[in-house]
């Protein structure tokens, strides 16, 4: 039996400023070369365990701590950060907050450059780690024009590259498609290899069913239940459901290729053509380009063989009143479509014909609503009923309550939303976008880091809004939702349409 390398004692913890405690005399033995899951609900205390163990709290997150937390034979209470980084390694739900370089190269060197490693054991390091995860594509690049799941690729690069004991994963496959989390759990199983102890927090269950030790289960503060790896990956659909937790198994409807049941006739280059009449939402010459060079007289007009084009959609046909999936790998062209057909891109010249109506450039703002990915950029004000009320005609209090009470937020309307959970917030972004009354709404990974329950709120939501006479589009890696909600799936590849297919 392997030693604890990690123990958490009669544990308690309260943020700064909190009335409630959201860790309850926890305590928790993590053995060395041990793969741990923690999961349950959003806003059961999984991260804050996360922020123990890497000596964020109490070195960072400031609030009550009762009990005792040791890592590897230090006191993390007593212990600097700069101590535990070369024993503890995070890879955070974003990875793009843990970044420090514009480049791959140096980020993975960044932290081996900050514990004062000689520069030729800097590169040997670097070396070795882009040798064993096969990321040689992604040197010399720089970090903004990486897609997620290489992004996630560089963080556990760098992460690797400090050479911990202790790896932390916080909702490490959020915002991945299907193909990126394949890759994170062929490097999780690596370390795994290589003796590695593994903290994983996290709501998708699938693809880490068959790699853990132990499971962890969280509610409101406390440790519910504990399970081997073998036990839980035993449970039924019955029992996961009662748990309310994801499924273990997903279906398999997110291939960014045609699986031979879409009315294309195996030929994925032609998109199911909807009839055009007032029943559909007709979007025409909708073409992008991240890679304009700088004109000076003339605004430059697309073709649709320019090889610099990042969307080229001459023309779709949505129907109107449905729950549309828009599905494709990480980087493709989802969130593209999206920003294009809102009016957010202002380069895109589309044109939308809708409601009896054409829309152009900014006109299309009027049409549409859009949720982002990272909500943090659309969130501005001190509270959460402020940001709903902003986003109407007219301010109605009581139909703020509703909507905030229909997605399991009305508690917080007092809060300040960037005090908020990351699910919490994404909850907040898709209050205000139901309060503006949009007729296209338009959702960017909606379900990113929510847990089962939230997800099947907002999968209701959405299947509401179609049914109240609301087109909905909604970019997303989550088969679960797909089967929930969506009545068609619309997969876009490398910024062309894929296929159009009921569900």
């Amino acid at each position: 039996m392997s030693e604890n390398i990690i123990g958490i004692e009669h544990v308690s913890f309260k943020y700064k400023g909190s009335e409630m405690g959201l860790l309850n005399d926890i305590s928790l033995n993590i053995a060395s070369g041990e793969t741990l899951l923690l999961t349950g609900a959003s806003g059961s205390g999984k991260t804050t365990i996360i922020r123990l163990i890497n000596g964020l709290i109490p070195h960072y997150y400031q609030g009550d701590l009762a009990g005792n937390v040791t890592v590897a034979g230090r006191d993390v209470a007593k212990t600097e950060l700069y101590e535990l980084a070369g024993v503890v390694g995070t890879v955070f739900q974003n990875p793009r907050s843990q970044f420090f370089s514009i480049d791959t190269d140096g980020e993975i060197v960044f932290g081996p450059e900050n514990i004062g490693l000689d520069p030729k054991a800097i590169l040997e390091r670097k070396k070795s780690i882009v040798d064993q995860m096969h990321i040689e594509k992604l040197l010399g690049r720089s970090l903004f024009e990486l897609s997620g799941g290489e992004k996630q690729s560089i963080a556990c690069a760098s992460v690797s590259a400090l050479l911990p004991e202790i790896i932390l994963l916080d909702e490490p496959s959020s915002n991945l498609d299907q193909g990126a989390i394949a890759k994170l759990r062929d490097q999780i199983a690596l370390w795994k290899s290589q003796g590695k102890t593994i903290v994983i927090s996290e709501h998708r269950l699938w693809y880490l069913k068959e790699l853990v030790d132990r499971v962890i289960y969280m509610d409101s503060g406390n440790i519910a239940h504990e399970w081997s790896g073998s036990g839980f990956a035993s449970f039924d659909s019955e029992k996961i459901n009662e748990l309310k937790l994801r499924p273990l198994v997903v279906p398999d409807i997110l291939s960014p290729s045609c699986n031979g049941d879409c009315e294309c006739d195996g030929d994925c280059d032609k998109v199911t053509d909807l009839p055009e009449n007032e029943e559909g939402i007709v979007l025409k010459d909708f073409y992008f380009s991240y890679h304009l060079n700088p004109y000076l007289f003339w605004k430059k007009s697309f073709k649709e063989d320019d090889p610099n084009l990042s969307l080229c959609i001459p023309r779709l046909v949505l129907p109107k009143g449905a729950v549309i999936g828009v599905i494709g790998k990480n980087g493709t062209g989802k969130s593209t479509f999206l920003k294009c057909v809102c009016g957010l891109e202002k380069e895109c010249k589309g044109v939308i014909k809708a409601y009896g109506k054409e829309y152009k450039g900014k006109q299309r703002l009027k049409l549409s609503y859009m949720v982002m990915q990272d909500v943090n950029h659309q969130l501005f004000t001190d509270s959460v009923e402020s940001e709903v009320l902003l986003s109407m005609n007219e301010e109605d209090k009581e139909r703020c309550d509703e909507i905030l009470d229909s997605l399991g937020i009305l508690e917080f309307k007092d809060k300040h939303p960037m005090a908020l959970s990351g699910g919490q917030k994404q909850r907040v972004a898709i209050a205000s976008a139901i309060a503006a009354d949009a007729k296209l709404m338009l959702f960017d990974e909606p379900t990113s880091g929510l847990d089962f329950s939230h997800m099947e709120k907002v999968g209701e939501l959405l299947k509401r809004l179609a049914d109240s006479g609301n087109t909905v589009l909604v970019a997303t890696h989550d088969p679960e939702l797909i089967e929930m909600c969506c009545d068609y799936v619309l997969c876009i590849e490398h910024g062309k349409l894929g296929y159009l297919k009921k569900v």
